[in-house]
Parts: C-alpha cells; structure tokens; sequence
C-alpha cells in the first residue's frame, strides 16, 4: 500500500478542456485546480517486471492469450466514452471520471503486457477475492484492489516492507491474526490474506461511512485520513473534498482503483488480448501436522515444486512447520488424498538431510592427528606458573608459547608482575593415546604341519619336563606355557605323538593322564604381573583429566584407590591400573 512512482505532470490544456466538460456534465469532477500537486504518484504495482511476470508458473501452466492483436491501438478515451462505460459497471462504490481518473486509464491501456498479465492471474484469484467478499458483505468491485496494491503476485514485497496480494504491512497483519515469521507469512496466503482484508475494509467503512475515503484509509491509514479531514474542515465527507489535504501518494490511489476495476472489463475496447485457460486448476487442501519440506512432497509425489510455491505462497522457506502447529496445504484436489496416503513415506524422505537438531554440545577445541609417535590430540589446558626472580611476562610467554596479552587478560595484571605470584596459563598440549600392546593368541596347529619333535623345546621357552605318557607334553600344558627371557608367546606343540608298537603286540589302552598344573614362582609373578603408576595429583587436575591421560576409565581409578567419589587434592598420590 506504500511506495509509488511519479508519472507525467497534467498538462494545463488537458485539465481545462476536461475541466470544461464537467461544467455541461454534471457528474463529471474535476480536480486540476493549479494548487494542487502537479504530479501523479502512481502505486508500486505499476512497476512490476512484466518479464518476469511472465515466468509465473501458473500463467505458464494454465493460461493462454486469445489472440495476439496486431498494431496495438490504444483505443477511445473520450470523455463522452469513459463517462458512459464506467456508469455502465454494475458497482455500489461511486466511480466518478476526472483528469485523474482519466489519465490513469491511459496509463493502464499502454502496459498492455501488465494488464495480460493480471487477467490471466485473476482467472485464479478472483474467485477467491470474491467469496472473502461475499462472506463479508462487501462490495464485489473491492476485488480489484489488489491489481493496484499487487499486480496480482502473491509474493510481491513494497519497498516499505508490506507483502502479499493485499500489500499488508507486518503491523497490520498481525493486528488481524496474520501469522508473520521467518517461516510462514500468511499476509502472502490468498485465502487469510483476503478474509483479513474484506474484514479491514469492512472496519474502515464502518468508520468513514463512505467508501472512498475507507479505500483511501486502507492506503494511508485512519490516522492520514482523519487529519486531512480536520484540515478540511466544514464537515467534509469525500475523498474529492479532502483531496488536496491527503498524502500525494493516496491522492492517485483512489483514481488508480477507479481505473483498475474499468481496465479489467474493457480491456478488449483498447486492444488488450482476453486470457483464456489451458485447463481448469482444482485445487483442494490437506491439514498438515509433521514438519516437512516442498523437496520431500515434490520427489515423492512428482510434483514441480514451482507448482507448490504458487499453491502456498505463505511458506517463505518451502517448508511448513507442521510440527509447531497445524497448517494447511493446497495441493491439486487430485493429489490431496494421495499426500494423505503417503505421508509417512514423505516425511521420511531424505529426512535426515532436512532434520533439526535438538541437542548440540559445543566442540571442546581438540585438534586430533597422527604422527610418527602415534595419534594424538591437542587440549586446551589450564596450568599454574609461580613467578621467579628475574623473570618477565615475555619469559614466561616465550617457556609456554603463548602470548603476553593472553596472560595479561586472563590473569588481569599489568604490564610486570611481583615475584612469587601464581599465574594462569592458557596453553594447548600435544596428548597421545595411549596404544595398547598387542596380544598374540596361541597358534592353533596345523594337522597337515609336521610333529615337532617331543625332546625338543625351544631355547626362548624353558618347558616344565615332567614326564608323560607317550614321552610327550599335552598340548593343553605347552600352550600355556609363556615365554619370561624374550617376552614372546611361545608356540604351542601339536597332538601327543603315539609311540610305534610292534606289529605282532596289541597296544594297551592307555589311562587318562591328568596333566599337572604349572607353577608359578614368585620371581615369574613379579615378571608377568605389570606394576601399577603412582600419579600425583596437580593443581586444576580432576580424576576425568587424569584418566584420559593414562588411557583409563575414571572408574577403575576409583577401584584402585578406594575413592568413593570424585574429590582429589593436589598433591595427593593415586594409582593408575594398567
């Protein structure tokens, strides 16, 4: 409703010659007196790209253009032709001609492509327009307000901020229960947006009892319309009496709706083609509960998602918050039982791609690495420096790598610091993690390997000779045994080997043998058992610090130490487990 353009000034000859016709035509009013502004502000609609216009997916889709006139004669705009039309409109609003009036009929009979435009959008619209209206009991004709506000595109937006069809301001709409957010933005929805607007309109008449000033309100607001009334003055009633007093952008608008609603049914008398429909859109709407985006209901459904922008222009980022509260979705009636079919199928489409995330945790700053010693991570850490004699914030910097004023800020001090204080030090340090020694499992043997030989044993591992039946150790016994001078495992020996019997004795059956156990000495113990670290405990240090050092559990460090909590002191001395 805001923001307009400049048009060319009104020729002093062409308002006194009209000027002169009204004086023998008594319906005819005039509105050229030399001390009113001499330019026309035009509403911002008429600067809508028409090119891009053109590229709107339902005009595309489903309209045509009858024909394509040739010459492009701009018709008869006598004064006896216009007076006799518009008193020919089957209107309750007054629709009076005037220099005004009649200059901005010529303006819209020259954008020819503009008025196509509209009529091919308003074979969509206008049916809409008309039962918000109907519902109301407002005047029909008010259907054409938003040619001037809009051009008829829904997501048109002023530079003013007003949005929609009815070029709302964020204000307003909210005032009359339009949802406005990032998301949705229901002053661009055709059905809230004209059920707000019959009911708006409805408010204003009911304020001014008179539609011209109401349509001048909804412009400029009641607050422009009430102070051009007070300096009137002498009890004015009509936007002609109050003219010279409203804003110069309001004084076009009311003529600009007069020129609309005649440039809408005669447009054939200047030469503009009628628009005709391809196929007839039926559309139908679905309640939607679940979050989904345009991009799901256009893969699963094969539907454009252009189709989708201009059935639901309210959803400013193709995606309807459904999960907030219900919202409604106009698809093709055709395809709206086939959404509620497949709903599941549509919201789990590539839903991890258009998933919100409930909990985030902040990145703790670690750098993670491999290198020559292994992998690593780089922590953040806090740690203490004592200040000694002779020594200077640069020092100290320098020994931790980091800078004078990060120590400065971190501990609020001065340029130099007192020997003896305790600083904190903001640093990174390089951890590696702890890699565990490997394990070799005892070897399995191979039954197609040869024997080894049963007086045999391996000089790395010293066997326990304890004499058997069949001169051989179980294999049990010899996997058990472990290497102490190398460290290594040693190798496990094949299946008992029968010794050969002569051919003319049977063998006896030999008795289960228990095999012994092996012993252990103390001085094995002690060289297979791994001794426990001692840790002490420095200042700022937690058991979870601890643990991720050594590569432990904070747990087992509590086992270990008998801790039935977690408070440490400094200086303290605690055990790590292996």
């Amino acid at each position: 409703m805001k923001n307009f353009i400049k048009i060319l000034p009104l020729l002093a000859a062409f308002a006194g010659t009209l000027t002169a016709g009204a004086q023998s035509t008594p319906s005819v009013l005039s509105v050229s007196d030399d001390s009113m502004t001499p330019t026309i502000i035009m509403p911002e609609s008429f600067e809508t790209d028409t090119k891009a216009m053109s590229e709107n997916w339902y005009l595309k889709n489903y309209t045509v253009l009858d024909y394509k006139p040739d010459g492009r004669s701009e018709g008869d705009f006598s004064d006896e032709t216009l007076l006799e039309r518009l008193a020919a409109l089957p209107t309750e609003i007054e629709m009076p001609l005037n220099s005004v009036v009649k200059n901005t009929i010529q303006f819209y009979a020259r954008r020819k492509q503009l008025v196509e435009n509209m009529l091919g959008l308003s074979l969509f619209y206008m049916p809409i327009f008309e039962e918000a209206l109907e519902r109301n009991g407002m005047p029909l004709e008010l259907r054409y307000l938003p040619v001037i506000e809009s051009a008829l595109v829904p997501n048109a937006v002023s530079r003013a901020g007003a949005a929609g069809l009815w070029q709302f301001m964020p204000g307003t709409g909210k005032d009359l229960g339009l949802e406005v957010n990032s998301l949705v933005d229901q002053r661009r929805d055709p059905y809230l947006a004209s059920e707000a607007a019959a009911k708006y309109l409805k408010q204003l008449y009911n304020t001014y009892g008179d539609w011209s000033l109401a349509i001048a309100a909804y412009n400029c607001g009641p607050g422009n319309v009430n102070k051009a009334l007070r300096r009137a003055g002498g009890g004015k009633r009509d936007f002609w009496e109050i003219y010279p007093f409203l804003p110069r952008e309001t004084r076009g608008y009311v003529p600009a709706f007069i020129a609309a609603n005649y440039i809408m049914t005669y447009h054939k008398d200047h030469d503009i083609s009628p628009v005709l429909a391809k196929r007839p859109i039926v559309v139908d709407t679905v309640h939607v509960t679940r979050r989904v985006h345009f991009d799901q209901i256009s893969q699963v459904m094969d539907i454009p998602v252009d189709e989708l922008r201009a059935l639901n222009p309210q959803f400013r980022k193709d995606v309807i918050p459904g999960d907030i509260r219900p919202y409604s979705l106009v698809l093709p009636s055709l395809q709206a039982y086939s959404y509620i079919v497949n709903e599941d199928s549509i919201v789990n489409h590539n839903a991890a791609k258009y998933a919100r995330r409930g909990i985030v945790e902040p990145a703790s700053g670690a750098v993670t690495g491999k290198d020559s010693r292994g992998e690593y991570y780089d922590e953040e850490v806090i740690l203490y420096h004592k200040v000694k004699k002779g020594e200077t914030l640069t020092k100290i910097a320098r020994k931790y790598g980091v800078t004078v004023s990060s120590i400065r800020k971190l501990n609020k001090v001065g340029k130099s610091v007192k020997r003896g204080k305790t600083l904190k030090i903001k640093t990174v340090q390089r951890r590696y993690k702890p890699v565990a020694a490997p394990v070799e499992e005892p070897q399995t043997p191979d039954s197609k390997s040869p024997l080894p030989d049963s007086t045999k044993t391996t000089p790395e591992a010293p066997v326990d000779t304890t004499a058997m039946p069949g001169g051989t150790m179980p294999a049990s016994e010899a996997a058990d045994t472990i290497a102490t001078g190398a460290g290594e495992v040693a190798a496990a020996f094949s299946a008992p080997v029968q010794e050969k019997t002569e051919p003319e004795k049977v063998a006896e059956p030999q008795k289960k043998v228990t095999p012994a156990k092996q012993t252990t000495t103390k001085k094995t113990a002690a060289k297979t058992t791994p001794k426990a670290t001692t840790h002490t405990v420095k200042r700022g240090e937690n058991l979870s610090k601890i643990a991720k050092r050594y590569g432990v559990t904070v747990q087992a460090i509590k086992k270990a130490n008998n801790l039935k909590n977690d408070n440490i002191n400094a200086g303290q001395k605690i055990k790590i487990p292996q």
